[in-house]
């Protein structure tokens, strides 16, 4: 249940970052709730990897690339749907950051809605 509930609330926060940014748009609820699956796998199956062949320059910028690499999840999930858009590489920083300030506010929201035994 707790899965479902963060799916579509991580939905409905791209819809909020299309709301608060022009450079993200989503055409509807549906789209969005596609785009959130696709950033949610991408980010399962491919950020791990990024981290760790990026380590280097992730110390050597004192942990900054991260954001780097969420963009960049962020701008390849635009790229693989119809109907999610991101006006380029700045906009998808932007964008992810958003994104990810609503993801934190989403976890912390479920966490304490459904605790762990």
């Amino acid at each position: 249940m707790k899965w479902l509930a963060k799916w579509v609330l991580c939905a409905c926060a791209l819809l909020g970052v299309t709301y608060l940014y022009p450079g993200v748009s989503v055409a509807s609820f549906g789209t969005a709730l596609l785009a959130a699956m696709v950033i949610g796998l991408l980010n399962l199956l491919l950020r791990p990897l990024l981290v760790l062949l990026t380590l280097p320059v992730t110390l050597l910028t004192l942990g900054l690339f991260l954001f780097v690499i969420n963009a960049l999840m962020f701008y390849w999930a635009a790229q693989l749907l119809d109907g999610f858009s991101v006006d380029g590489f700045g906009a998808a920083l932007l964008g992810s950051l958003i994104y990810t300030a609503f993801g934190v506010v989403i976890d912390a929201a479920l966490e304490r809605l459904f605790p762990q035994r």
